[in-house]
């Protein structure tokens, strides 16, 4: 039971970071209707960017921290003006595949900036090593902070859209674009406040990550299984999002642990498979009807 425990707890916290990742699609897609499979990518970047300023600039972490999220949301603010707003109106293959295209740049561009290139870096936290003992479990600080860290951002982000006139519009332009704009909110300028906050979280995702796995350049490939977390949950659904990264989590922990070798890998799209004969529209997705 105590060895379960442990594989349960540790497979929380990667689903934490997975539903992060999965809440980064989820926010896209809700505001413009877009799949950006370049979330993964962007986590990358995050992570790059906290390692250039936490260990290369030698900045307290948590600074480095808020550094790095503030460069992702500005990061993610420019990408949308340059870049996707001029794909708009296009074919949404054109947009997803623009996304595509993205996540590619990004990973060559890492590996050519100096400093960076294609080794493998760690991020050392004020936690880092710590280990607290309840019972018979031996709990890594760095996956209690990620379990700690997840549920504070989605209570803020919950507060962000339930008690703000910013996460109400986005909520509105998310259902209906056309009629959110002829009420007056500047539908342009949301899609860029909603790039920046999913730029942000996958930041923030990284920074949890980044003391666990490293940093390095194909880490943002963990983004290929918080996709399934997002379509568990049910693709526009933010509940969902963290419910799907949980399961996605925990049941790759289980099954790497109890299982042959080889059905971790394809637990994620086995779950997926399985939900969505139960349930074509995820646990917590609805049959697409929109609403003002």
């Amino acid at each position: 039971m105590i060895q379960f425990l442990q594989l349960v707890v540790s497979g929380i916290a990667v689903g934490c970071v997975l539903a992060l990742i999965a809440l980064g699609f989820t926010l896209i897609y809700k505001a413009t209707e877009t799949v950006n499979f370049a979330q993964g990518d962007l986590m990358m970047l995050g992570g790059f960017a906290a390692y250039t300023a936490i260990v290369l600039f030698g900045l307290p972490f948590w600074l480095g921290a808020i550094v790095t999220l503030a460069a992702m949301a500005l990061f993610g603010a420019g990408l949308d003006r340059v870049v996707l707003r001029r794909v708009l109106g296009q074919p949404q293959f054109a947009v997803v595949m623009m996304t595509v295209g993205i996540g590619f740049m990004l990973r060559g561009l890492a590996s050519m900036v100096p400093g960076w290139g294609t080794e493998t870096y760690t991020i050392k936290t004020p936690y880092s090593g710590e280990v607290l003992r309840a019972g018979g479990l031996a709990l890594s600080a760095e996956y209690l902070m990620v379990i700690v860290m997840t549920v504070l951002l989605c209570s803020a982000l919950y507060a962000f859209f339930r008690f703000t006139r910013v996460g109400v519009a986005m909520q509105a332009a998310s259902q209906n674009q056309l009629a959110a704009y002829y009420m007056g909110i500047p539908v342009a300028r949301v899609n860029t406040l909603v790039w920046a906050l999913s730029a942000a979280v996958a930041g923030f995702a990284a920074l949890l990550l980044a003391p666990i796995t490293f940093v390095h350049t194909n880490m943002g490939f963990i983004g290929l299984k918080a996709f399934p977390a997002a379509v568990i949950g049910g693709f526009g659904s933010v509940p969902g999002a963290i419910a799907g990264g949980l399961a996605i989590g925990v049941v790759e922990a289980l099954a790497g642990f109890y299982l042959p070798e080889g059905f971790k890998d394809i637990a994620a799209y086995i779950v997926v498979l399985v939900v969505l004969m139960v349930r074509p529209h995820g646990l917590f997705g609805g049959a697409g009807r929109k609403k003002v």
